[in-house]
């Protein structure tokens, strides 16, 4: 099977890359190497995969020195030109999509980036799929569409219609129209919503890389919400797992589908500290501040249409997610 995986040098895009090479699909990664976090990181889990720096010229496919059925080009979901040349020369059986501009609180500030990222790129590439006849389309949503909703656990029948970023709100949006190209041209789709994702390479901009840059540097760690949040934290192994079966299984029928794919079991965030505190070996000076704009309180993923579709069922202990990533945070950044 021969799959593109948008925003292949992303935290999710990477761990997926290196799960279906595994699995011996064929793979193409594409990733515009933006600078929303420092490219060091994204360079570097690139080159975990073979691609190096150096080989990366335009838009051009590099070949990976590490895995013969792994091809990588920079190339930006919004440049259509380039996007709709790399499907129709590759002719994918299989687009997921991963690219996107990330961050709930950044989508408060620029939000014109969002829009362009995740909502005209998103088109781009579902009509470069539709022209092409791909046979599957994966995309990342975000338990972010759910918006305020106090009903928990969250179910993919609940209402999204008050998204509270614009973040969230793209994200809605990408769902309508995979449901539009799917009603008008019989596009299989797939939209996953995922809940917080951590684990190694993870974004610097996540709670997980905060929280450990700030206790071993001895800096306080800001506390939102004075603590009173909780949120599903799902390993990276698990997220990884989930996106593979809907990937490689067969489809329950053509229609466009949405799944929540989380751990279904949310932590306080004191309770996540107080885990990394242990893992890490030492107490965080904690700066308790106030809710931010876009945040929610609880994130809570019912995920038995996923169990039932698919057979998911998450299966890495909090404790034991965050002493791997410790582990590697640690190493990766000499800590």
């Amino acid at each position: 099977m021969k799959t593109l995986v948008t925003g292949a040098a992303g935290f999710i895009g990477y761990h997926l890359v290196n799960r279906l090479l595994s699995d011996g699909h064929e793979v193409v990664g594409i990733d515009n190497i933006n600078d929303y976090y420092p490219v060091e990181l994204k360079y570097a889990r690139l080159a975990q995969a073979g691609i190096a720096e150096s080989d990366i010229s335009g838009t051009a496919l590099s070949q990976s020195s590490i895995h013969p059925s792994y091809r990588f080009a920079r190339i930006d979901i919004t440049d259509r030109e380039a996007l709709e040349s790399l499907c129709q020369s590759e002719r994918f059986d299989v687009i997921v999509n991963l690219a996107a501009q990330a961050g709930v609180r950044y989508s408060i500030e620029n939000p014109y980036a969002y829009i362009q990222s995740n909502v005209v790129g998103f088109l781009n590439l579902i009509e470069s799929a539709r022209r092409t006849g791909v046979g599957h389309f994966v995309y990342a949503s975000s338990s972010s569409v759910y918006g305020g909703n106090t009903k928990v656990p969250f179910e993919e029948t609940d209402s999204v219609d008050n998204p509270v970023s614009v973040y969230a709100a793209t994200k809605k949006s990408d769902e309508l129209i995979a449901n539009v190209y799917n009603h008008l041209y019989g596009l299989p789709t797939t939209g996953l919503r995922f809940f917080t994702v951590y684990g190694p390479w993870g974004r610097p901009d996540m709670a997980p890389m905060l929280f450990s840059d700030a206790i071993l540097s001895g800096r306080p760690i800001k506390v939102f919400n004075n603590g009173d949040l909780k949120r599903d934290f799902t390993y990276i192994d698990d997220i990884v797992e989930g996106v593979t079966r809907v990937i490689s299984m067969p489809r329950p029928d053509n229609a466009a589908r949405i799944y929540n794919i989380g751990n279904g079991q949310p932590v306080q965030l004191m309770d996540f500290i107080g885990t990394l505190e242990r893992q890490l070996g030492i107490t965080a000076e904690k700066l308790m501040m106030p809710m931010q704009d876009g945040d929610v309180r609880i994130t809570y993923a019912d995920t038995s249409r996923l169990a039932d579709d698919y057979g998911y069922a998450p299966a890495t202990p909090l404790a034991t997610g965050i002493r791997t990533f410790a582990e590697w945070f640690r190493e990766f950044y000499n800590k």
